[in-house]
């Protein structure tokens, strides 16, 4: 997988420190949490992703829940805080919206989140303590990637047909989220290391 770590920039930031940032935390170890997105929307995005990008089409779908980051303690504090915050966590539901993209942040094309949007921004900011506390330099902006391109001028050519793809898709449009996944990798290398049901106890 690849949890996308893109949004609006907090004050302060500029587009080249971001940039910078986003490149020398991805050459190395970093982790992450997200929601895989295993029903219809998730199997549209992957199969669109295989249509815009089939060089990068390892990332199951997922939503990100905290973006890449360092960890603030070791791997084991992290996950115990984890199951800890997901134990008082209800299963929720999200909806998505339209296509867009983070250019000229990141030359990522993604998929909104129209409703319940907050219900991830209230996870996120829950979670983003303890080990895996992590000060992000964008704000969180809860959405589905569906494709990092290589340049902004690929992100401009695939846009309008992504676009076009998700007008005529006629599946739902709701994801459930009722598991989140701790991940860690390097580049476009990624590997589970636990799966925590919302409202349960870790599944390792």
């Amino acid at each position: 997988m690849r949890a996308e770590a893109s949004g609006n920039m907090l004050p302060g930031a500029t587009r080249d420190n971001c940039r910078r940032y986003n490149g020398k935390l991805m050459a190395g170890l970093v982790y992450a949490v997200v929601a895989y997105v295993r029903n219809p929307v998730g199997i549209f995005v992957e199969e669109l992703r295989r249509e815009l990008h089939p060089a990068h089409t390892h990332a199951d779908a997922h939503l990100t829940i905290l973006p890449p980051r360092l960890l603030g303690g070791s791997e084991q504090q992290a996950l115990d805080w984890l199951a800890q915050a997901c134990q008082s966590t209800s299963p929720f539901e999200v909806t998505m919206g339209d296509v867009e993209t983070f250019v000229p942040l990141t030359p990522t094309v993604f998929l909104r989140v129209a409703r319940a949007a907050y219900r991830m921004r209230e996870l996120h900011d829950k979670l983003n303590r303890d080990a895996l506390y992590f000060n992000e330099p964008w704000s969180y902006m809860p959405h589905l990637t569906v494709a990092k391109m290589d340049t902004e001028d690929e992100v401009r050519k695939v846009l309008d047909i992504a676009r076009q793809r998700w007008h005529a898709y006629r599946g739902p449009r709701e994801v459930r989220i009722e598991s989140l996944t701790f991940v860690k990798g390097v580049g476009e290398r990624w590997m589970d290391l636990a799966a925590t049901p919302l409202g349960g106890v870790a599944a390792r």
